[in-house]
């Protein structure tokens, strides 16, 4: 169930990316069953309520009472882009210019309210010829204040878990699904993640991994449209365009339940044994 803000971004999401939306299209919001009615023009969809006042006999006098109609599925703005084609490939000595152009036009993006309370756009770093991309959800106060990803505590515990397998931020890329801080470190909102996918779409697209490791649901969610727990895709098998993906918990998980950091080091080394096996 989404709440009004989410609402509103959901419906903005439609307009802006040319998605049409047809009568009859529902949304659970707020415990209301809702209907969208066919937008015309280019003007967003309207929204109203399908709760009905049915009148029932009583003794006496008709009184109405209120019936609910079936509560709707919401509707979700994601949608998995691991099917599509990827671009032509890129030379190794283009991917720097390349990824150059793409930070620019993040820096400037104002596609949802997000770039207002930013301080900048957070939008990626490492090596534009990575073996494997890291992907986590989006920046918080320390990554808003100094324009890097992971370099709060999720951060440096990411970077141990980096050099357990080898590898330094110089050797690997990292980027989050939203580029901009949500305000107080909340969750990125379903249309704030679609507005801002083709972003890391991109980096990927550009950099071409051997392998994607997503750290936890919004990334899984972003790249696949996975939105089921992250313990079950742990034991499955993924692949974004015929790269294969890694799903694992994000590192501000392990710090809640340290217990569970055997996971990440399993997770890891399904990595360096997928690196391995590409090599021969």
């Amino acid at each position: 169930m989404i709440n009004s803000d989410e609402l509103v971004a959901t419906l903005e999401y439609w307009q802006l990316s040319g998605i049409d939306v047809l009568s009859g299209d529902s949304l659970e919001y707020s415990g209301l069953p809702v209907t969208i009615s066919a937008r015309s023009g280019g003007a967003l969809p309207t929204v109203r309520n399908t709760r009905e006042s049915i009148p029932t006999s009583t003794p006496g006098k008709q009184k109405k009472t209120t019936k609910s109609a079936p509560t709707a599925k919401p509707v979700s703005v994601l949608k998995s882009s691991a099917e599509e084609p990827l671009i032509p490939f890129v030379e190794h000595k283009d991917r720097p210019q390349q990824l150059e152009k793409l930070q620019a036009i993040t820096a400037s993006c104002t596609r949802c309210e997000l770039h207002l309370t930013r301080k900048q756009a957070v939008f990626g770093v490492g090596s534009p010829t990575a073996p494997v991309v890291f992907v986590g959800e989006g920046p918080g106060a320390e990554e808003d204040r100094l324009g890097e990803p992971f370099v709060g505590d999720s951060g440096k515990l990411l970077d141990k878990m980096f050099h357990a397998i080898g590898f330094s931020r110089q050797d690997i890329y990292i980027a989050n699904v939203v580029k901009c801080r949500p305000p107080g470190n909340r969750n990125p909102l379903p249309a704030e993640v679609a507005l801002c996918q083709n972003y890391l779409i991109d980096q990927l697209q550009i950099i071409r991994p051997k392998a994607i490791f997503c750290l936890g649901k919004f990334a899984l969610l972003c790249l696949l449209g996975y939105d089921g727990p992250v313990g079950k895709a742990r034991k499955s098998s993924f692949s974004w365009r015929g790269i294969p993906v890694i799903a694992s918990f994000h590192p501000a998980y392990y710090l809640r339940t340290p217990s569970k950091k055997s996971a990440g080091w399993q997770d890891l080394l399904k990595l360096q044994k997928l690196l391995k096996e590409q090599e021969k």
